[in-house]
């Protein structure tokens, strides 16, 4: 296995995604969809699990990985004694079925090279039935279906429940493998043709990255993050799932092992934004367009998360015969935090909803009526305790930036109003919602001895949420008890130049045993904060380190390790690299607009 979380590169086709590591092995794909169950597992347990090697025979890692410019296009390349080789690795869009193309080109010399293929369906548990039909190795179990083909032919055998193919390319020779998934009780889908599917992937990716008006600093990491972004969007849908992988541990060896493969409320503000400033108006609508179908009806019954096309019933569940990713257990599909009450979420959809109206996003006819019921809803609800935004599990409390967020809510619903007077509400009742909630944090979740707000309504722990306090609106960045609280965060909350959410270490809060790293999105929090409070140039300085944490490939995952020096968590996190783009829009403004 894979001993780090940053050797995996992502491909994928905006509908699921596969990680590939630098051994040349494809160790976690979910078919057909980014929450279907894994394909291949080894991510989670061992070559048993599933998993799909191509990599020069007796070679170890490769010497060196690239996407191509501006694409999803992963080129592996290996060095051994008699010569080298790339392996290139996409995912094209689909037209009827999922595709994955690995094609393999010879550099110089003469390479041997071998793949080995071993299908498990359902999260690595089941074993499939292989033939051969039509020139291809079919795998057959349940409900599923993969067909493996090259082109040219190459010699292909059964051996220790695997399928393997050796075969030697000299300099200039390619051998393309195509895998296809599809239901099993349907007819095999077109043939791709796979060096059309190259061109046509790497025209596409650069197409869709020129759109990108960002032209400031760290432009190859902002772009990488929006292309990122893009390959984690489910496109019949517009969904945007916050990681494509399910238990990667956010202490290796813990238990904070959790599934990520669904669309979070909590991130759609900060998504809106970041797609509409870089340039990305139509994935911005179709986000928008997703949040009003998951959250439409009762707006008591608002969740936090939602599946890809608006599911809501995401039972957690444990898989045993799973060891999970460095013996992290228990590997968990499913979430049970869909069942929490959060009430920021209400904040986030109303922020979310009027951005999208004063961007100019086309409104829908029901969008202000469904906001007035959220409204409804937050009038009677407000004072309850919640679970929160990082979804703790020791039993609900007054979260500070809960209440904050109701805030945003009732603000948001203020001020549409202002600007359009064609639309209906309850300004005078919104306005005194908004002042009452502005005048109980300030008394109940400030802490006027050491000049901060605290994590909840009586406490001394802190919470990297309320870095977000100017960035909404909630205070001016020059208040002293905003600039109280950066203070107080960065020094109370700092891991090795870095920021954690809160303090793990009071599993009463949280309800878990053990810690975990640096938060990434709260690291990028902490350079905006520093910036709005004038500090600008440590700003950049942290931002740089955290540019500097992207792996080879110029992935993140959501946390660091400090002392380790590793990624942590769910990879790669659409938060994190959301952060990345919002801060480099944030330091460098108007100088980075194209």
């Amino acid at each position: 296995m894979n001993a780090r979380i940053e050797d995996y590169a992502l491909i994928g086709d905006e509908q699921t995604a596969a990680l590939v590591g630098k051994d040349g092995s494809i160790d976690w794909l979910c078919l057909p969809r980014f929450d279907s169950g894994a394909c291949f597992a080894r991510l989670l347990g061992d070559e048993d699990h599933g998993h799909w090697r191509i990599a020069p025979r007796r070679a170890d890692v490769c010497a060196r990985r690239a996407y191509r410019p501006d694409t999803l296009v992963l080129d592996t390349e290996w060095e051994t004694p008699d010569g080298a080789v790339r392996v290139t690795d996409l995912m094209p869009q689909r037209e009827r079925a999922p595709d994955v193309v690995r094609i393999v080109e010879g550099l110089s010399g003469r390479v041997t090279v071998r793949s080995t293929l071993r299908l498990r369906f359902d999260y690595g548990s089941i074993m499939p039935w292989v033939r051969r039909a039509d020139g291809h190795r079919v795998a057959v179990a349940g409900p599923d279906s993969a067909w493996l083909r090259a082109e040219p032919a190459v010699r292909t055998w059964g051996e220790e429940y695997g399928t393997h193919a050796e075969f030697t390319v000299a300099a200039g020779e390619r051998v393309a493998f195509v895998l296809t998934w599809h239901p099993s009780h349907e007819k095999r889908p077109p043939l791709i043709d796979p060096y059309e599917a190259l061109e046509s992937s790497v025209a596409d990716w650069r197409s869709w990255a020129g759109r990108c008006r960002y032209e400031g600093p760290y432009r190859d990491a902002v772009v990488r993050s929006l292309i990122t972004l893009k390959a984690l969007t489910y496109a019949p849908t517009g969904g945007i799932v916050a990681a494509a992988t399910t238990s990667l541990p956010e202490k290796p060896g813990g238990v904070r092992n959790w599934d990520y493969r669904y669309c979070w409320l909590r991130d759609s503000t900060l998504t809106l934004g970041a797609l509409l400033a870089a340039g990305y108006q139509e994935e911005a609508e179709a986000w928008r367009d997703w949040l009003l179908r998951a959250v439409a009806g009762n707006p008591a019954d608002l969740q936090i998360m939602y599946g890809v096309a608006g599911e809501r019933r995401l039972r957690e569940t444990e898989l045993p015969w799973l060891p999970g990713f460095a013996g992290s257990a228990p590997v968990r599909i499913g979430n049970g935090a869909v069942d929490q009450l959060q009430l920021d979420v209400y904040g986030e959809v109303m922020d979310s909803l009027s951005l999208a109206r004063a961007s100019g996003l086309p409104t829908k006819p029901h969008m202000w009526a469904m906001q007035r019921s959220l409204m409804r809803f937050l009038e009677s609800a407000w004072r309850r305790p919640d679970e929160g935004l990082w979804e703790v599990r020791g039993g609900r409390r007054q979260f500070v930036h809960s209440k904050v967020m109701v805030w945003v809510a009732a603000d948001r619903a203020v001020k549409t109003l202002e600007r359009h007077h064609e639309l209906s509400g309850d300004l005078d009742g919104w306005r005194r919602l908004r002042d009452e909630v502005h005048r109980e944090v300030c008394d109940k979740g400030y802490d006027k001895e050491r000049n901060t707000f605290t994590q909840y309504y009586g406490s001394r722990e802190l919470d990297a949420a309320l870095l977000l306090i100017p960035r909404v609106g909630f205070l001016p960045p020059d208040d002293p008890r905003v600039v109280g609280t950066v203070d107080a965060i960065r020094d109370d909350l700092g891991h090795g130049g870095f920021l954690r959410r809160y303090d793990t270490g009071d599993s009463v809060i949280d309800g878990l045993p053990g810690g975990e790293g640096a938060f990434l999105a709260c690291s990028f929090w902490l350079a905006d904060a520093l910036h709005l409070t004038g500090r600008t140039e440590e700003a950049r300085e942290l931002f740089d380190r955290l540019v500097g944490l992207c792996n080879d490939v110029g992935l993140l995952a959501e946390e660091y390790d400090p002392v380790d020096g590793r990624q942590l968590g769910n990879f790669p996190q659409a938060f994190s690299h959301v952060g990345l783009v919002n801060t480099a829009l944030t330091l460098f403004g108007e100088d980075g607009a194209g």
